[in-house]
């Protein structure tokens, strides 16, 4: 269904219970999600499904189940979508499900090596104890500075392009923060060459790994090679093959004056007294690389196209804008008076959450639930589902972030995870809310962006969750701004 038939759905609901529209009313805008099934698919057709889309496997009770299990070939999977059974899950019982899953770990093991992102036990134990301090939110505001500058320059390569200007905004994010994420790990500048190895490198890297993977759920041991097809280790090439360069760029040249995750991780001691490996570092700098930079960008990509279907939401951020702003650029003090525009950005990882599917494997028998959960099997906590439910929240396919700015508006925090929850919680949640509301907020506070007429958004879910492959739109200088 093409996105303005979708933002005609409200109305159509309106007109067929033969109420008038109130003008007063706020309308509602349902953004594009893709056909529940009215019954449970077949294991083939569920297979077929995953491969192509994961987010197109679900039927319409499976966004209000609470627990559920199914085998699928010789693998027990079990589903968790209430805040309790998250909670029990990926809190009460990290330590026997701390594991990611075998689809999870074998996608990622060519790129992160063994980072933080898809390690566990002690390596993972010993990893966050130097990787979280390096990236807490208490190392934010001294990182902001590069985030707005980088920001600013985005916007002054805009108003080059003049009025009406056709960009592609998921591609735009992805360099932007690519860009952020390279000046703030690395201390320096991308470039131009180096951003587009990565960004392209990564949507190669997304479009031919397996999303399922079969050895797996065939009952097969780990350390069975899966096979990687030629686009695949291609991808990976080019993407480690930038960080190798910048890493040996910043050692030969020293740059310990700037403030950087590079120059933490190579000054980082475990608890040993040693220091971390050069793999090690390429590992843990892959993993912030990777999950910086396409995270941020897929949530500004969707914030952009959202707001370009919900003109009344685009009107009040515009209003927070112009009363906070008043058409300056925003700092990092900033970021705590702009509670709208935090909930344009909350709204959109509830709705399109960038990493949908948070997947762990039993390492040993355990409860959750009160359901026997045996050794092996792989637990779901799925932000998709958990983030729709409808037990949970009130219209939960309606675009309304407003429903933020209350704590009545959301269940607990284990009802909402889309930097995950627990011990394995994202180490780097402070410093991308804050990428994305000062990219959010220096950016609409100067442009409107359209969506280009013709296009059919649909979310598609490989490794993370994008709005296709591009997303056209138009660009507007505001008026004043």
């Amino acid at each position: 269904m093409s996105a303005s038939l979708r933002a005609d759905d409200a109305a159509a609901r309106a007109s067929a219970t033969g109420t008038p529209a109130s003008p007063e009313v706020t309308p509602a805008y349902v953004p594009p999600y893709p056909y529940r099934h009215p019954a449970q698919p077949s294991i083939i057709q569920l297979l077929g499904l995953a491969r192509k889309n994961f987010l197109s496997i679900w039927t319409e009770s499976d966004f209000s189940r609470r627990l559920v299990s199914q085998k699928v070939l010789r693998r027990e999977l079990f589903l968790c979508n209430a805040p309790d059974v998250v909670q029990d899950a990926f809190q009460t019982h990290h330590e026997e499900l701390q594991r990611k899953s075998p689809q999870m770990r074998h996608a990622l093991e060519p790129l992160l090596g063994d980072g933080l992102f898809i390690s566990d036990t002690e390596t993972w134990r010993r990893r966050r104890k130097i990787v979280a301090p390096i990236i807490h939110g208490s190392r934010v505001p001294g990182f902001a500075p590069i985030m707005i500058e980088t920001i600013v320059e985005m916007a002054q390569k805009w108003e080059t392009r003049g009025p009406g200007a056709e960009i592609d905004a998921l591609s735009e994010m992805a360099h932007l923060t690519a860009e952020i994420i390279s000046r703030t790990i690395f201390g320096r500048t991308l470039g131009s060459a180096y951003a587009h190895e990565v960004v392209e490198g990564f949507t190669a890297y997304q479009a031919h790994i397996d999303q399922v993977d079969l050895p797996a759920m065939l009952g097969l041991p780990d350390w069975l090679p899966r096979f990687r097809n030629g686009k695949v280790r291609a991808a990976k090439t080019r993407i480690l093959d930038v960080l190798d360069t910048i890493i040996d760029s910043y050692e030969a040249q020293k740059e310990r004056g700037e403030t950087s995750v590079i120059g933490g991780l190579l000054e980082a001691r475990d608890e040993d007294g040693q220091p971390l490996s050069r793999a090690a570092i390429r590992s843990e700098a892959a993993v912030i690389f990777m999950a910086g930079h396409e995270t941020t960008a897929n949530t500004l990509a969707w914030s952009w196209f959202l707001l370009s279907q919900a003109p009344h939401v685009r009107d009040r951020l515009h209003a927070e804008l112009d009363t906070v702003l008043a058409g300056r650029t925003p700092g990092f003090a900033d970021v705590a008076n702009l509670p709208f525009t935090r909930a344009v950005i909350e709204e959109t990882l509830r709705l399109y959450p960038p990493v949908p599917v948070l997947a762990r494997q039993a390492m040993e028998d355990v409860q959750v639930g009160h359901r026997h959960v045996p050794k092996g099997s792989i637990l779901m906590v799925v932000p998709w589902l958990l983030h729709r439910n409808p037990k949970l929240w009130e219209r939960a396919d309606e675009f309304d972030p407003s429903r933020f700015l209350t704590r009545e508006g959301r269940p607990n925090k284990y009802g909402y995870v889309p930097f995950s929850i627990g011990p394995r919680i994202c180490a780097g949640l402070q410093f991308g809310m804050v990428e994305a509301i000062l990219s959010l907020a220096t950016l609409a506070s100067r442009f409107d962006l359209t969506l280009k007429p013709g296009t059919d958004v649909q979310p598609v879910c490989r490794l993370t969750l994008r709005p296709g492959e591009t997303l056209p739109m138009m660009l507007s200088p505001r008026t004043g701004s």
